[in-house]
Formats: C-alpha cells, sequence, structure tokens
C-alpha cells in the first residue's frame, strides 16, 4: 500500500448519458477538485476550469498509478470511472494501493444493471465475465446449456470475436444479445445467434448470452476436476483423469489461492484447479518448449489463459515464483532438490501432491512419507476393453501419490 495522503480521492462513477446525467452535488465535486483524473473519453466530457490539473489514467495502468497518485499526493484527487466504479472498473485498485480510508467511491447505475433490466434478468441467475483488456477465452469457462452470462465488452470488436468461440466450442445456438451505449439517447440492441454473427454494433457495449449447446454435446463445460482426457492436447505426458482428480481433492484449491504445477506436461492440474474458481491463479513449470507451448493453448481451449506458463527445469525454474498455497509434482519428483524446495516454499498450510510411477519415485515418495507423514496412496485403474470378441479389464500403469499438508504455525 502507497503511503500516500490526499485530502481525499473521490471516484465519480459516469453512466452513458455523460456529464448532464452526474448528480448536481457531484458535479460540483469534481469542478471544485485540483486534479482529475481518468480516461480521456471521461475527461473530454468536462467543462473546462481554469488551473485544474486532468491527466489520463497512465498505460500500463496498474505499474503506472503508484509514481502517478505520488505526483499529487496531498492535493485534492477525482478520478472518474463509467458506471459503478467497483463492477471491474477502477474502485479496487485504488482502493488495493492507497487504502480504502483514503478512497470514497460514488457510482452510477452500472451498464450490468442496466443490461440486466434490459433483458429482464435477475442478478442471482446471471455470471459476469469483463473481457475489458483480457483475454476473450475467459468467457469460454462460464458456458454450459441454459446458463445466463453478461459480458463487458473491450470495443465494438469483441462480440465478433465472442460469437466466433462460441461457435468454435460447440455453442454456435446460443442467442448473443448486444446492448449499445445503456443509459444514453442512443441505446441499441441488435439480437441474433453466435452461428449467424454479421453484425455492427456500438463501441461501448455488453454482450448478453444464452448459452445453448450444439446437439453434439460437450465435456469441457463441467466444473468438477477430472475432465475427459480428450479434453487436452497431449504427446502422452498427461495426469489421467483418475488420479487427476484424486490429487486435486488433495490439492484443495480455494478462492485466491496459487499452485504450482510442476513438470506440468499438458498442464491439465493446474488447468482444473484454475477452473475451481474465477480468482485462484497458478504457474505450470515445464522444461520441454513443446509441451510449455502446448499448456498454454490447452489453457486458452478450457477458459484460463491467465495460466502463467515457466519454460524451465526445477528446482531452478522455481526460484523466483511467489510462494504458493499448493503444489503439485506430476514430473521429475527425483529429480535432486525438487521436492525439498516446494516443500520450503509452501505457505503455512499449503498441501503438496506428488506422483510417481517408477520404483525410483516411489521409494523416494516412501521415504518422505516416513520423514513427513501424510498420506500414501497406490492408485490403480482398470478400464474395460475388447478381449478378441470378449470384454476384459485393462490395468494402467499404477501410480503412487504422496500427499501431505503443511501445519501451520504454532502461536
Amino acid at each position: 500500500m502507497l503511503p500516500l495522503h490526499p485530502s481525499r480521492l473521490t471516484v465519480v462513477g459516469i453512466g452513458a448519458d455523460g456529464w448532464s446525467g452526474v448528480p448536481r452535488r457531484l458535479r460540483e465535486r469534481v469542478l471544485a477538485a485540483e486534479v482529475v483524473l481518468g480516461g480521456t473519453r471521461h475527461l473530454d466530457l468536462l467543462p473546462a476550469v481554469d488551473g485544474q490539473v486532468r491527466e489520463p489514467w497512465p498505460s500500463p495502468l496498474r505499474a503506472g498509478l503508484p509514481a502517478m497518485l505520488e505526483r499529487f499526493d496531498a492535493r485534492t484527487v477525482v478520478a472518474l470511472a463509467s458506471g459503478d466504479p467497483f463492477v471491474f472498473g477502477i474502485a479496487a485498485t485504488l482502493v488495493d494501493l492507497v487504502g480504502a480510508d483514503r478512497v470514497e467511491v460514488e457510482p452510477a447505475v452500472s451498464s450490468v444493471a442496466l443490461a440486466r433490466a434490459r433483458m429482464s434478468w435477475t442478478a442471482e441467475s446471471v455470471a459476469l465475465v469483463s473481457l475489458v483488456g483480457r483475454d476473450p477465452h475467459l468467457v469460454l469457462r462460464q458456458l454450459a446449456p441454459g446458463r445466463r452470462v453478461l459480458v463487458l465488452s473491450s470495443d465494438e470488436t469483441t462480440p465478433a470475436v465472442v460469437a466466433a468461440l462460441l461457435n468454435e466450442h460447440g455453442f454456435g445456438l446460443s442467442r448473443v444479445t448486444v446492448l449499445g451505449d445503456l443509459g444514453s439517447a442512443a441505446e441499441s440492441r441488435v439480437s441474433d445467434t453466435a452461428r449467424e454473427w454479421n453484425a455492427e454494433v456500438s463501441r461501448l457495449n455488453v454482450i448478453a448470452l444464452e448459452v445453448v449447446e450444439s446437439p453434439a454435446g460437450s465435456s469441457t463445460n463441467s466444473w468438477a476436476t477430472g475432465l475427459a482426457d480428450s479434453s487436452y492436447e497431449h504427446d502422452g505426458q498427461l495426469s489421467k483423469r483418475d488420479v487427476r482428480a484424486a490429487a486435486l481433492a488433495r490439492l484443495a484449491p480455494r478462492p485466491g489461492e496459487l499452485l504450482w504445477d510442476v513438470g506440468a506436461g499438458a498442464g491439465s492440474v493446474a488447468i482444473e484447479w484454475l477452473r475451481a474458481h474465477p480468482t485462484c491463479r497458478a504457474v505450470a513449470v515445464e522444461s520441454d518448449m513443446e509441451r510449455a507451448a502446448r499448456i498454454g493453448i490447452n489453457a486458452a481451449t478450457l477458459g484460463v489463459p491467465t495460466l502463467r506458463v515457466v519454460h524451465g527445469a526445477a528446482p531452478e525454474a522455481l526460484a523466483d515464483l511467489p510462494a504458493p498455497d499448493a503444489v503439485f509434482v506430476g514430473g521429475g519428483a527425483s529429480r535432486a532438490g525438487v521436492i525439498d524446495s516446494c516443500l520450503a516454499a509452501l505457505r503455512p498450510g499449503g498441501r503438496l501432491v506428488a506422483h510417481g510411477v517408477t520404483l525410483e519415485t516411489e521409494t523416494l515418495l516412501a521415504r518422505l512419507y516416513g520423514e513427513h507423514g501424510g498420506e500414501l496412496t497406490r492408485i490403480s485403474v482398470e478400464h474395460a476393453a475388447p478381449i478378441g470378441s470378449f470384454t476384459g479389464w485393462s490395468p494402467s500403469r499404477a501410480v503412487t501419490q504422496w500427499a501431505v499438508q503443511i501445519r501451520e504455525p504454532t502461536t
């Protein structure tokens, strides 16, 4: 948190109706401020005020904000934002940087609230995704038959990108409604299926999706762990669905937590960790360049493009990573220093799960179980398969799994 002391940093939301729609008391506060910050579009709405400093947000925003705010330390600052600044807006970033006690937020009606009203959708029935400055593949995680999704667009090109993604992933029959310039005199509405989408829309728009799955169906829209192996591109280096589900049950993803997936292969454990909750974070560490590239493809396809992929070998590649809440070691557990480095990096209360299929790794995991406790499990999975004209059991290679939780420090 920055050691700043502005007399008050006020964030004022502005709707699509512009400056005239801002309440008089807030207009007076904006015009009386020594400094006004905001997007160029918002700053251009203001009448001239002699001596008032007006500056657009820096780019990149998060990296440039601290220096900008330091320059205006101890001055009266007003920031302008769209609609409700706490709905994927600037308010959360400012609170994080200077503290909630120094930020006052005066929201306007958000575009999200207006979009729900236009669609007659209740708040509890709608998922919300922001694609403003974000990878459009994020919308894929939200897709399921019958689901309603509101998407905050980056610009007028976003609806076509979203429609193409829906069509590509088996949701081409979904209804796409684009609501433009909500709350203004120029408000517009265009609707069609994702498959047939070909419309020009306003730059300021919100997309309303009514999700319909294609008759062929899809296995990747479940949030349960253990997605079908066919959901991933891989070269055989993949934690298979049954052992993957067992690993994630012990890794126990929780909102906001960070996972290291070490020796990530196809990245399946990290991807399903991220799919557990939108605020989960993950780093996939993989020494093979082709596999590392493939992890990024899998992450985008499965709606979690935020997965960070590190190309490098553990333990060296772990040195500069932020401390994890959980670690999965799917490959390379027997390499010198890998398990020790992961255990040392874990936060208190953190969980580690390691898999092995060789006698050497199994011996190592048995020794670690003796030293640290936890849970040692041998997982054998058999699948029914043809044997001539009959059916029999075809066994997969047994996996030894060691799971341990680091104890909370005593007080």
